[in-house]
């Protein structure tokens, strides 16, 4: 008796996902707890798996819009491998093979242009297998490249200092096919995933929405470096993960949240929400989108528990396991743009949150102190906030503790 596969439910709010993509074939044999297919919905990415050993029989393609709880295959019991293979033996008729036989007589017939192919036609000098391979891959005119090898022979160099040379990388355009515009083969057009439309809309609904602005700080990286540097080692063995600079801006946020609650808090109709609890959202970039798992409680947590809470949702958010409730409840988000490389930006509001701070890269800077011009690690911090619950001397109340939470950790463990 086949097994139904169905798509899961993954939250109340939830009505329909897309099918994004198979990791089996029709016809694969499959172990239980072998990885499926993936669906991504407006706010997650979720792995399911076969529940049972069997035969994979798919009903719906990668691509397709389905409800949850729709049926997108099945798992034929195993003894129905056993004859399943032999319908397409059957099936796949001989003759067509021996029609091809005469085929081999076609390469002869092709070899001479075969044999042109490795020659630039401008000098007729060779081409060696590299060379070709490159000038295939990048759809390159050989005779336009000026090669500087022994006798004018082309270079695998000389055809990297041509595409650098080359505007925008791209010398010669893709052949366009016969009745197409040539700027259709410019172009790409695909659909917008599920989770980008939800981005989209969430960004431009907290534009629309909110009085949003943002202040800006500069951290000195210094002191809370040479922590990291000096009890890494100790934190990864007692506790089994690093001990990563993230910890302890969230740290630092819970901190300054209890003293600016307002920043904790959010706008219902007339009303003001207060949360008397610490539930911060980390921005984790992934290939298909932003998301933010929420780190529950952390007023309660140590830097230890919210490393392992950040690496427990980056394993997940990798295997596709990130549950809707993982991502909601928040009242506050941090963003860490330096990871990649961000000097300063201005992160937009996680709605209906009243805030959000953004980190960046650290950077060696000239600093006055105590009228000495140094070197420090510095970096910026920006936090945006809604103006219509935030003034703006909570605002840079909240970023200013933030900035002396960080530079001097010890003050978070003392409480002062």
């Amino acid at each position: 008796m086949s097994i139904e596969i169905k798509i899961p439910s993954v939250g109340e709010s939830v009505r329909e996902a897309v099918l994004a993509e198979w990791f089996k074939q029709d016809g694969d044999t499959v172990r239980k707890d072998d990885p499926l297919f993936v669906i991504e919905t407006d706010k997650v990415t979720l792995e399911v798996v076969a529940e049972a050993d069997g035969v994979l029989k798919i009903l719906v393609a990668a691509g397709e819009t389905v409800a949850i709880g729709a049926v997108v295959g099945a798992l034929e019991p195993a003894g129905a491998a056993a004859t399943a293979p032999e319908k397409p033996k059957a099936e796949a008729p001989p003759k067509p093979e021996k029609t091809l036989a005469p085929e081999p007589a076609a390469p002869a017939a092709k070899a001479p242009a075969m044999t042109s192919a490795p020659v630039r036609p401008a000098d007729g000098i060779p081409l060696a297998p590299s060379v070709r391979r490159l000038i295939a891959e990048k759809n390159l005119d050989a005779s336009k490249i000026q090669g500087t090898g022994p006798g004018g022979r082309l270079s695998k160099g000389d055809v990297l200092i041509y595409l650098e040379k080359a505007p925008a990388g791209i010398p010669d355009a893709p052949a366009v096919p016969a009745g197409q515009p040539p700027s259709a083969a410019m172009e790409a057009r695909k659909p917008m995933t599920p989770i980008r439309k939800r981005i989209a809309e969430r960004l431009l609904e907290s534009k629309q929405s909110t009085a949003m602005l943002t202040t800006f700080n500069e951290i000195d990286m210094a002191r809370a470096m040479e922590i990291r540097s000096l009890y890494k080692d100790a934190f990864a063995k007692r506790h089994g993960v690093s001990l990563g600079f993230m910890s302890f801006f969230v740290k630092a946020c819970v901190e300054a949240l209890k003293e600016v609650p307002e920043i904790n808090a959010f706008i219902d109709g007339s009303d003001i929400v207060y949360h008397h609890y610490q539930h911060i959202g980390v921005a984790v970039g992934t290939p298909r989108g932003l998301v933010v798992p929420v780190i529950r409680h952390v007023e309660r947590m140590s830097f230890a528990q919210v490393e392992k809470a950040i690496v427990d949702y980056v394993a997940k958010i990798k295997d596709n396991r990130l549950e809707l409730a993982d991502l909601e409840g928040g009242t506050f988000t941090v963003s860490n743009g330096g990871v990649y490389g961000s000097l300063l930006s201005t992160p937009i509001l996680n709605m209906p949150q009243s805030g959000i701070l953004g980190m960046h890269k650290i950077e060696k800077r000239p600093v006055v102190i105590d009228d000495q011009i140094v070197i420090r690690p510095m970096m910026y911090v920006a936090l945006s906030y809604d103006h219509r619950i935030v003034d703006g001397k909570g605002a840079v109340t909240f970023l200013k503790r933030v900035k002396e939470f960080v530079e001097n950790p010890e003050r978070m463990a003392l409480e002062v």
